[in-house]
């Protein structure tokens, strides 16, 4: 297939996602997710940001930068990467997000697939939860957002972060991956999460191959008819690599590349490291896609 533009009024309604006292609205421009990383071992910048004050002050960097929402992490999903228990996960993240909490207006989110994480950065004042495995590992995930009642970002993966690039198969990439949206909506429902919270994330790098990433990327606008907003996440990750046969932090203008096909197939949101230089390119990527001028 070839790469598909969805001009915003072709697209179906998605109504605005209430974050709080605040509202996300979805058709009109591309909200851009910054990355916290607190971990000793990321892919992208292990140990960079492993101390809370250093953590702190990147946040506030990306958000001053045009971050919309920061994304907190404390357990490195990168393949191969090992479990973190839940005690160390609270520990790198809680102060955290305490301290963004204070002194930012941007949404806060939490990476994470533990319910008790997610309840507890929730409490600390997380705005939502970003579950990499689509409430797949944590069957007490769902009740966790439900009762918060927050927004929620499902990814899909095949496997886990030990084995997700191990044995890659799929009957057609693009379809199985929105069967599993189907699903993953369906599951989240039934918990008492209200579908218009909910956000999309074909989990670009987790059990697929380099071919089948930028498939995702190029079909994207498939998963536009399920009326939820999509968030792409391909900053610096090893498909870029595969290409410019460069390291994480030299694949910036790679990144770029993706996040501008992203957007133009259907991204609501663009989850990036360097939120400074994305910050252009969505900007004019939204106005050759014919998005609302921002002020």
């Amino acid at each position: 297939m070839e790469p598909t533009h969805v001009p915003p009024e072709s697209r179906p309604s998605i109504p605005p996602i209430s974050v709080g006292d605040r509202k996300l609205t979805f058709g009109d421009r591309c909200y851009i997710m910054g990355v916290v990383n607190v971990t000793p071992d990321s892919f992208s910048d292990g140990g960079d940001f492993f101390e809370r004050p250093r953590a702190v002050e990147h946040g506030l960097e990306l958000a001053e930068a045009g971050a919309d929402i920061v994304d907190i992490g404390g357990e490195s999903t990168r393949p191969g990467a090992d479990p973190v228990p839940t005690e160390e996960e609270l520990q790198r993240v809680l102060p955290v997000i305490e301290g963004l909490a204070d002194e930012t207006d941007a949404l806060l989110s939490i990476d994470t697939t533990k319910a008790d994480v997610a309840r507890e950065a929730l409490e600390a004042g997380a705005d939502l939860v970003n579950d990499i495995s689509g409430f797949g590992f944590d069957p007490n995930m769902p009740e966790v957002v439900a009762e918060a009642d927050v927004p929620c970002i499902l990814m899909h993966i095949q496997g886990t972060p030990e084995t997700m690039q191990e044995d890659i198969s799929y009957d057609d990439v693009v379809d199985d991956v929105a069967d599993y949206f189907e699903t993953r909506i369906e599951l989240a429902v039934e918990a008492g999460i209200d579908e218009d919270k909910i956000i999309l994330d074909p989990g670009i790098g987790f059990g697929k191959t380099v071919k089948q990433n930028y498939r995702l990327i190029r079909e994207l606008s498939n998963f536009c008819e399920l009326g939820r907003p999509l968030l792409l996440g391909t900053s610096r990750k090893s498909s870029i690599g595969a290409i410019i046969d460069e390291p994480p932090k030299e694949r910036v203008w790679g990144t770029a590349a993706t996040v501008a096909c992203g957007l133009w197939a259907g991204a609501d949101i663009v989850r990036v490291h360097d939120v400074e230089e994305m910050w252009d390119v969505v900007r004019v990527t939204e106005a050759v896609a014919g998005m609302r001028p921002r002020e």
